[in-house]
């Protein structure tokens, strides 16, 4: 299957990404990774990429379609792939159409993972990182530590991340709801949508999504 994945910021779409790939036999093919694996190689991209973050500004969409593309070309990724923090826009989903079109493939679903917006709040700005290790991470309410701010692992102290502030969350949200949401509308015109509920329990998200990825299949 070919699968793009969307959903608000704190909707586990990195969670649900690696299960469903792992699932259906997919590469997961995450934004995130792109960037490291074509910097960290030294790739024409990579270095374009490095340039403008170096520099403070956004990678222009022509370079992460670029990335995208030659990671798509990849054998793993004949039979399918997800797609997660790509297409990000309008302007990036026309261009993967274009990209598929090119193959003589398309996609078979967009997969929506649905939050409420208090939900995504409440998720991010409940999250405690710890100072020694990072890997270290507690929530308020999900799973707080056994004393409050310190880590249950090496004691360090806990820290609440600036990315991870209200305000700061909030304007992340903005920024979707802007740029990234109106992609599902361009989906939706197609008949690729799949909106499941991202809340409850991680196996019960994937069980939901594996179900509804199903359903669409046999539709």
């Amino acid at each position: 299957m070919r699968i793009v994945l969307v959903g608000p910021p704190g909707a586990g779409k990195g969670t649900q990404a690696a299960y469903l790939a792992e699932n259906l036999s997919i590469p997961h093919i995450s934004t995130g990774d792109l960037f490291r694996a074509n910097m960290s190689q030294g790739t024409d991209l990579g270095k374009q990429a490095r340039a403008y973050i170096d520099a403070g500004q956004l990678v222009p969409d022509e370079v992460t379609i670029g990335m995208a593309k030659d990671r798509m070309a990849q054998p793993d990724a004949v039979n399918g792939f997800l797609l997660d923090g790509f297409p990000r826009n309008v302007g990036q989903a026309e261009a993967l159409d274009v990209m598929l079109k090119d193959e003589g493939v398309k996609l078979d679903a967009v997969l929506d993972l649905e939050v409420p917006e208090d939900e995504v709040v409440k998720r991010i700005a409940g999250r405690r990182v710890c100072r020694k290790d990072s890997a270290h991470v507690f929530h308020v309410t999900y799973s707080p530590p056994k004393s409050e701010g310190v880590c249950d692992v090496c004691g360090g102290a806990l820290y609440q991340r600036h990315d991870d502030s209200e305000e700061t969350v909030r304007t992340r949200l903005e920024v979707y709801h802007t740029q990234t949401e109106p992609i599902i509308d361009y989906y939706r015109a197609q008949g690729l949508v799949v909106t499941i509920s991202a809340l409850g329990k991680v196996t019960d998200v994937t069980a939901r999504a594996m179900e509804a990825l199903k359903q669409s299949d046999e539709g």
